[in-house]
């Protein structure tokens, strides 16, 4: 147990008030050698931690100190770990899952927000923070017609600093892109990136889908729209470097099966593949237990374990320990090592969120992307 601990435990806190000035400076949860203290104070009967940390139990219940409203809990936590969870408060029959009042610090997704806890060690990558005197690029937003999807697509791009019509680009394609921008600090990472010279100003287009689940299960009507529609298009427009070693594309999770989809299915137009704790469900025999969403991602990843080839020169593959979806990504690896093509593949202390994805992207984007700081030319 920690001192703090020990310490409620010998005088419980009358109030709230008097619970905020034994803490003083410090905000729940509290770092201990081997996890977390998180602490509640509040009439309940009963109050649970939920997570989602892969392989532990996914509502933890916290104890109440006698005589008190202090409710506490303990989680182990590795060194540099990061994860996200929310409060369970039960009042009767009414059940409330509520960020954690006490902790400040939230991650955002396309659902809303999650509280943060962090190990001992973490701490929010400096390239994802806006520095001063970083100037920044600028984003446009551009509409497409799609025949091959049957409508319009909206899609934004990141044009970088001091950006010249006369001079020639890299360009990067984003799958899930608003996401990235807005919840993985996307054009500030390529701005800090840029200005340190870790990777080559590039042009990035960042792509939204229509029906997500749908476009991204490997639809290959999604993969023409990609390389028959939008990639001439973009090239059209701006003044792209012409040649698969210049171009990338990425995504996370059903982004990163519409990715490894539509580079495999066009051997060497993208030269440079990233994938972020990709939904690569597959079987090896019988039928998956994934629901039906998932049968066009068995069915694709079935097909391509089987036959891989060398479809791309670089692969930069990340994935969360914490993940349900770390043995497919982990089992991904040999296969794609297998054909001959450079891979790199990286874990983290992390679940399946934005913030994950978004501390991977130095490391991804300066091995495909490397700039002049790395002293590696094409």
């Amino acid at each position: 147990m920690s001192s703090l601990l020990d310490e409620l435990r010998r005088a419980p806190p009358a109030d709230e008030a008097a619970l905020k000035t034994l803490l003083g400076e410090r905000t729940p949860p509290l770092p201990e050698r081997d996890g977390l203290l998180f602490l509640w104070y509040g009439q309940a009967d009963e109050v649970l931690l939920h997570h989602w940390v892969a392989g532990l139990e996914s509502a933890v219940p916290f104890e109440r100190l006698p005589k008190s409203d202090v409710w506490w809990c303990r989680l182990q936590l590795p060194p540099r770990s990061r994860i996200e969870y929310k409060l369970e408060i039960r009042r009767g029959e009414q059940h409330e899952l509520v960020r954690d009042p006490a902790n400040p610090h939230l991650a955002t997704d396309p659902f809303g927000a999650n509280s943060v806890a962090a190990g001992e060690g973490y701490e929010r990558p400096d390239f994802s923070l806006e520095q001063d005197g970083v100037p920044s690029g600028e984003l446009l937003v551009k509409d497409f017609h799609s025949d091959a999807l049957g409508g319009g697509r909206r899609v934004t791009v990141y044009t970088p600093p001091h950006y010249r019509e006369s001079a020639r680009y890299p360009l990067l394609v984003v799958h899930d892109g608003s996401d990235y921008l807005r919840h993985a600090s996307l054009a500030t990472v390529l701005d800090n990136l840029i200005a340190r010279l870790e990777i080559p100003p590039m042009i990035v287009a960042c792509v939204d889908p229509g029906d997500r689940l749908a476009e991204y299960a490997a639809d290959p009507r999604h993969d023409r729209f990609i390389v028959n529609e939008l990639l001439p298009a973009l090239q059209a427009r701006f003044p792209l470097v012409d040649r698969p070693g210049a171009r990338g594309i990425m995504g996370a999770s059903f982004g990163a099966v519409a990715t490894l989809a539509t580079a495999w299915r066009h051997p060497n137009v993208f030269g440079r593949v990233l994938l972020q704790s990709g939904s690569f469900a597959f079987t090896d025999i019988g039928k998956h237990d994934k629901g039906p969403l998932f049968d066009a991602v068995v069915e694709f990843v079935n097909a391509f374990r089987a036959e891989p080839g060398q479809f791309t020169s670089r692969i930069f593959v990340s994935c969360g320990l914490y993940e349900r979806l770390i043995y497919e990504n982990r089992s991904l690896v040999p296969t794609l090592t297998g054909t001959g093509m450079a891979v790199r593949f990286e874990e983290a202390r992390d679940g399946h969120n934005w913030e994950n994805w978004r501390d991977r992207l130095r490391t991804g984007l300066s091995w495909l992307f490397p700039g002049p700081l790395w002293m590696v030319y094409e």
